[in-house]
C-alpha cells in the first residue's frame, strides 16, 4: 500500500531540551481484509518515534479489534495518546457521497453499534492514554507535556469544560477527532501550543489546483483550506490534520489525496 510521509519541524521545545518525534495517524478504518494497510502499520515502528497519537477512526468492521491491536503491537510499546471518532462506536454505513458536499444538517446515519470497551481497555494496559475528554500529562524525553482531548465532536460527544484551563506545563498538547471550530476555539482560548485532528481524509477526493490540489470538504466546519497539514493562523495553536490511512469500506478510494502519516518533529526554541 503506497503512502506518503509527511514531516515537518516545529521549535517548541524549551531551550536546551532533546527533539522529540511525533507519530500521528488517523482514520485507518481496518477491517480484516486490509492486508496492506496492516503490512504498512506494523512498519511505522522503524520510524522511531518518541510519542505515538492517534486521532481516531481506528475500525470499520466488528472484527477489526485483534487486527487493529495487531497492527499496532509495535507502536503500543511507545507512549501514545488516543482518542475515539464515531467509526470506533458505530460500523460504517451506506451514504450517499454526494452528501458530504451539502451543509451538515447535524443528523447522522449511524450503523451498528460496537463494543470499544475491549479495544480501550488493551491500549490503555499497553500504557496508552485515553484523551476522550479527559486531562493529563506525560513526561517524553525530559519534558513534561499538558496533553487534553475531547471526544468525538461530529457525534456531539465532545465536552471540552472537562478539560479546560490554561496550560500547567512548558508544552500543552490538545487532541480531537473532528476538528470542529468550538473544539479549536476553545483549545485557542486556554493557549494549547498544538492540536492533532483527523476525521477530514484531507478531503478524500481533491480536484487538480494552482501548486496542488484542494478539498472539495472537510465533513465539518473545517475551513477547507486547512483539511490536511500542518496549518496555524495568527495567535492560534498550530493545528496538524492527518488525511488517514483508510476509508469507509463504501467508499474505497482516494483521489490525489494519498493515504499518509506524519511525523512531526518538536525541536528546541
Amino acid at each position: 500500500m503506497a503512502y506518503q510521509l509527511r514531516q515537518v519541524s516545529l521549535p517548541l521545545l524549551p531551550s536546551g531540551a532533546s527533539d522529540i518525534r511525533i507519530l500521528h495517524f488517523s482514520d485507518l478504518h481496518l477491517t480484516p481484509a486490509r492486508k496492506g494497510e496492516i503490512a504498512v502499520i506494523k512498519g511505522w515502528a522503524k520510524l522511531k518515534p518518541d510519542l505515538v497519537i492517534s486521532t481516531g477512526d481506528f475500525l470499520a468492521h466488528r472484527e477489526a479489534v485483534g487486527v487493529a491491536l495487531s497492527a499496532l503491537d509495535e507502536l503500543l510499546d511507545i507512549p501514545g495518546l488516543y482518542v475515539y471518532g464515531s467509526n470506533d462506536y458505530y460500523a460504517p454505513k451506506f451514504k450517499n457521497p454526494l452528501s458530504y458536499l451539502k451543509k451538515d444538517s447535524g443528523e447522522r446515519n449511524l450503523g451498528e453499534k460496537f463494543g470499544i470497551e475491549e479495544f480501550d481497555r488493551e491500549l490503555q494496559n499497553r500504557g496508552w492514554i485515553n484523551l476522550n475528554n479527559k486531562r493529563s500529562s506525560i513526561s517524553i524525553n525530559g519534558v513534561t507535556i499538558d496533553v487534553r482531548g475531547t471526544d468525538d465532536a461530529h457525534l456531539e460527544l465532545d465536552e471540552y469544560e472537562r478539560v479546560a484551563g490554561k496550560k500547567d506545563e512548558e508544552l500543552s498538547i490538545g487532541v480531537t477527532h473532528a476538528p470542529y471550530a468550538r473544539v479549536l476555539d476553545a483549545m485557542a482560548q486556554d493557549e494549547i501550543d498544538l492540536i492533532f485532528a483527523g476525521h477530514t481524509h484531507g478531503g478524500q477526493v481533491r480536484m487538480p489546483w494552482f501548486g496542488g490540489s484542494r478539498s472539495l470538504t472537510t465533513n465539518c466546519d473545517l475551513p477547507n483550506w486547512r483539511s490536511r497539514g500542518l496549518t496555524k493562523i495568527d495567535n492560534e495553536p498550530y493545528l496538524n490534520v492527518s488525511a488517514g490511512m483508510g476509508y469507509s469500506p463504501f467508499a474505497p478510494f482516494r483521489i490525489f489525496c494519498p493515504s499518509e502519516v506524519s511525523l512531526i518533529n518538536l525541536t528546541a526554541s
